[in-house]
């Protein structure tokens, strides 16, 4: 019998059918977190989240090593292998063994099934292995969500075994089980129907239409709505006699089990923000949701401000799995939702492509989910690439949130109502408690937690305004100030009721804050992401105030919950609520330009500072912290040149271009161009530094004459004082010149660049002009000469502080030079590169160094290790949109689908390579022998395709190649 797994209940193993012990509750919930997500590694960090959440254990690396190290002795067996990856750990088994894929298996059997009676007994047997509540009794957010999404994936395959079985014939047998249901689930308006259904094809009329009139009352009394389209249309078949045929159309069971080899999804990283709080009530509406995505490709969420829209679509995203959260509140009304899209991926724009048709090429062979958050103010921009993804991407699914619909074909409109009173009460006790621990709601005033609930409409956001309230009031008075005529008058008369209701509890927090404190809040408005003590005080002060002033300032709005901490970043950040920061910027009134000036020179600064702080060794504080004021930067940038400010603008693209184009993407380059066009720019001293930018971004883009002329546009000084590394004007010109193959006229440009750097003692300056002598030499073929640069450059960047990028290209180089006479010397010093570039998100030089060390596998490692290495690499370029790297990793493709014995794909790429002006793969006499090999007619229709294939068509050839079973096998 083997080993078998279980997760649809309590979690374990059984061997031959006998229970194994796999060990305490932690170790169980790791196993669980495989089982879960199995055949695909987990990295490590983001096991310990799921398994700890935010109270991880002393060394909890070492807490989880050991745990693995357990469980891999306990589940051995000939078909199970547990490791760990360079991606994470992973369990590999058969997923037939394992409860829930078998689940799975079985329901994607169901749904392609011919007959309904074939249909409801595969269901059947899908829903006989279940045997509890799934994961046991794990408490961590992760197990909870996950825990919610399937036993909402159980119920809609009871649902749809229902309406496979009534379409079978079964009324009578589910009489029963349907009234339980009824009972158990009185608002589910498709049980309702199914019991209907059944009652009426066995006769029972009158007790259908009774079931009808029930159902129907209890959503008026309960919700306050009519019964909705699908279940009146089931009652007027009744009515009519057209319920007694079976439907003709064949179950559609949900959640098919995925292929095997799904297509590569966007990069590892934190797709959705982890929930601090918990998810009160909205179980029916978190079932809908569900439902709705599993039947259409476009669902979107509406309803007024506050009323739960986010946490929902990120409850029911977080149960969907594979979802990527696209936050577009901080985008400016009309902004560009392709953009923020492409940054949420981490998509690069491709070159001759708008950055539209970037994003749809991209998703268009992904299987995933994509959440477009707060779309009313953007609605056009949103609603027309949802359409786009709806007619070109077939496995995507999007989920929007917003005011009003999309408007677009095929869109599944989800109307989320305000929280029924227990719903609400429940959460008011929650938030209460959370603020003012023992909060007993029955030592209140009675009825005082139903009237604050009833007052704010049920609204989500208006109760969790009043109960952070309660660490200084008791309810009752609570309920009085919502009854205050002047909270009323907060809210606009000629907004609906609700509205008004959700302007009262801000309005209401907003009047009892002091002038002052109104006054920051409302300045603090104008930030779109987190802002430090430093950039808050400089745009937001009072003229005289001090830090410590705005400090204190701060630290009361935090208190009184207007105001939210970051410490992600490390450093402490404050923002604004999306709705509290529109309710402030709302009453800047004339303030607001003087405000956004102030705030577009903080950003400034911000630059400034970074610029020091990127290249010392608390880069990593720095990127976090650059990341989450991004939109600011994008507010600050467009506002500086809206107003023609030259020196603002140079200063803002300067101060972050290596920033931006290593860890974020190319936004910067049309920042740059557009800067060095304002009045006044040619002549700034940092117009060189800027040009440089603007260049960098070019070559990135693969528009190598535009970069030429860009750096030559101000001058080619030796080194630019106020240039970042990556953006030295004559750097440009000396890659373009290795990458073009004239590598002496490279070369020499940084040889002289190192003998100037000495006598300086910049050691910034001087460990990177080293590494690029040093990566020049190698690509001329003088080892020995770079591997000496390349070991003073790990020298150097050590003795300057040990700045992670700076370490990470000394590393790269020295695994660059060793890579034809060391290969494992160069795969330990590639990898070592590779995980120091990722540790600050460098996601350029990360890709860069896997690249290498990927084509030292294709020359040195058998194929399925070359393969494994080679894949990652090919969609990170393509995700980076970077053109001569793409067609660099290509040609190490090439050759080992050349091993592979693929030659009809090597002959592909060969002219594919040609036909880019990039390197040719074979000699004329290897061309000789394809031809023979192939015979003239194969070879010639792999040489046409060759020649008419871009970038991603080549490597899409070369990914299915790659991942035939041959390739693995050999």
């Amino acid at each position: 019998m083997g080993i078998a797994f279980r997760v649809l209940g309590e979690v374990g193993a059984l061997r031959d059918g006998r229970p194994v012990d796999v060990g305490h509750a932690r170790q169980r919930c790791v196993l669980a977190v495989l089982l879960v997500e199995l055949g695909r590694p987990v990295p490590a960090d983001e096991l310990i989240d799921r398994v700890w959440a935010d109270r991880p254990p002393y060394r909890a690396r070492n807490a989880l090593s050991a745990y693995v190290s357990r469980l891999r002795t306990l589940v051995a067996a000939p078909d199970v292998d547990l490791a760990r990856r360079a991606a994470g750990y992973v369990l590999t088994a058969d997923p037939a063994t394992v409860d829930l894929h078998a689940f799975r298996g079985l329901v994607a059997q169901a749904r392609a099934a011919d007959r309904p009676a074939d249909a409801a007994a595969l269901a059947d047997r899908a829903l006989a292995l279940w045997h509890g509540t799934p994961l046991g009794s794990f408490d961590t957010p992760w197990f909870a969500a996950t825990r919610t999404s399937l036993e909402a994936e159980r119920l809609a395959v009871q649902l749809d075994r229902t309406d496979a079985a009534l379409a079978a014939g079964r009324h009578a047998d589910l009489l029963v089980e349907l009234a339980d249901a009824v009972r158990a689930h009185p608002l589910d308006e498709r049980l309702a129907g199914q019991l209907m259904l059944a009652q009426y094809r066995s006769g029972r009329q009158a007790d259908a239409l009774a079931s009808f009139r029930a159902v129907r009352a209890r959503l008026a009394d309960e919700l306050g709505v009519d019964p909705g389209a699908a279940l009146r249309a089931v009652h007027q078949r009744i009515l009519t006699g057209d319920a007694a045929a079976p439907s003709p159309s064949p179950p559609t069971v949900p959640a098919p089990e995925p292929p095997p080899e799904p297509a590569p999804g966007p990069a590892p990283g934190p797709a959705l923000p982890r929930r601090t709080t918990s998810f009160v009530g909205r179980r029916t509406d978190l079932e809908r949701v569900t439902a709705a995505l599993a039947a259409g490709p476009l669902v979107t969420l509406t309803g007024l401000g506050g009323v739960g829209k986010t946490r929902l679509a990120l409850e029911a995203a977080a149960g969907a799995g594979g979802a990527w959260l696209v936050e577009l509140a901080a985008l400016e009304d009309g902004g560009p939702v392709s953009e923020a899209v492409a940054t949420a991926l981490h998509l690069q724009q491709r070159q001759g492509s708008t950055i539209e048709q970037t994003v749809i090429d991209y998703l268009r062979e992904r299987e995933l989910l994509l959440v477009l958050d707060n779309c009313e103010h953007v609605l056009l921009g949103a609603a027309g690439l949802a359409d786009q993804v709806l007619r070109h991407c077939p496995a995507v699914t999007v989920l929007a949130t917003s005011r009003e619909p999309l408007g677009v074909e095929g869109e599944r409109i989800v109307p989320l109502d305000p929280l029924p009173p227990p719903d609400a009460q429940a959460l008011f006790v929650d938030r209460a408690r959370a603020v003012r621990p023992g909060f007993d709601p029955a030592a209140e005033t009675p009825g005082a937690v139903l009237d604050v609930c009833r007052r704010l409409d049920g609204l989500p956001l208006g109760i969790e305004l009043a109960a952070a309230r309660m660490r200084a009031m008791n309810a009752a008075e609570v309920a009085g100030r919502l009854a205050s005529p002047t909270f009323v008058a907060g809210g606009s008369r000629a907004a609906p009721t609700r509205h008004q209701s959700l302007d009262t509890a801000v309005a209401w927090s907003h009047r009892l804050l002091s002038g002052r404190e109104r006054a920051l809040f409302e300045r603090l408005s104008v930030f779109a992401g987190g802002v430090d003590l430093e950039a808050a005080h400089a745009a937001c002060a009072d003229p005289g105030d001090t830090e410590d002033d705005t400090l204190d300032l701060l630290g009361a709005l935090v208190d009184k919950s207007m105001v939210t901490v970051d410490r992600a970043a490390g450093v402490t950040l404050y923002r604004l609520l999306e709705t509290l920061r529109r309710f402030g910027r709302d009453r800047l009134g004339d303030d607001l330009e003087r405000v956004r000036e102030r705030h577009a020179r903080a950003v400034g600064d911000l630059a400034g500072r970074a610029a020091a702080g990127l290249v010392g060794p608390d880069e990593g504080q720095w990127v976090e912290r650059l990341l989450r004021a991004w939109d600011d930067f994008r507010l600050a940038v467009g506002w500086a040149i809206a107003r023609q400010d030259a020196d603002l603008a140079l200063r803002l693209v300067a101060g972050v271009a290596d920033f931006a184009y290593w860890c974020v993407g190319y936004e910067l380059a049309g920042w740059a161009e557009d800067a060095l066009g304002l009045p006044g720019a040619a002549e700034h001293p940092l117009a060189p530094a800027v040009s440089g930018a603007a260049a960098r971004g070019a070559f990135c883009l693969g528009d190598f004459p535009r970069a030429v002329r860009l750096a030559r546009a101000t001058g080619v000084p030796d080194w630019v004082e106020g240039a970042s590394r990556g953006s030295q004007p004559g750097d440009v010109l000396g890659i373009i010149d290795v990458y073009e193959g004239r590598g002496p006229g490279g070369h020499a440009h940084y040889a002289r660049q190192v003998e100037l750097a000495r006598p300086t003692g910049n050691l910034v300056r001087l460990s990177w002009t080293l590494s690029q002598l040093s990566l020049s030499r190698t690509f001329l073929g003088a080892t020995e000469a770079a591997l000496r640069d390349a070991e003073e450059c790990l020298a150097v960047a050590r003795a300057a502080g040990g700045n992670p990028t700076a370490v990470g290209l000394g590393l790269l180089c020295i695994g660059r030079a060793c890579q034809d006479t060391d290969p494992a010397t160069a795969l330990a010093y590639l990898d070592e590169s590779a995980a120091t570039f990722a540790s600050v998100h460098n996601r350029w030089f990360s890709a860069y160094a896997r690249m290498y060390a990927a084509a030292t596998h294709v020359e040195h490692s058998d194929v399925p290790t070359a393969t494994a290495a080679l894949l990652p690499v090919l969609d990170a370029w393509e995700q980076l949109g970077e053109r001569s790297q793409q067609w660099l990793c290509l040609l190490f493709s090439a050759r080992l689908l050349d091993r592979l014995g693929a030659e009809a794909e090597v002959v592909t790429l060969h002219h594919a390579l040609v036909a880019a002006a990039q390197p040719a793969l074979c000699s004329p006499d290897r061309l000789a022998e394809l031809d023979a090999s192939l015979g003239a007619v194969a070879y010639e229709a792999a040489a046409r395709r060759g020649a008419v294939s871009d970038g991603p068509a080549a490597i899409a050839l070369v990914r299915t190649a790659l991942r035939r079973p041959t390739a693995a096998a050999v």
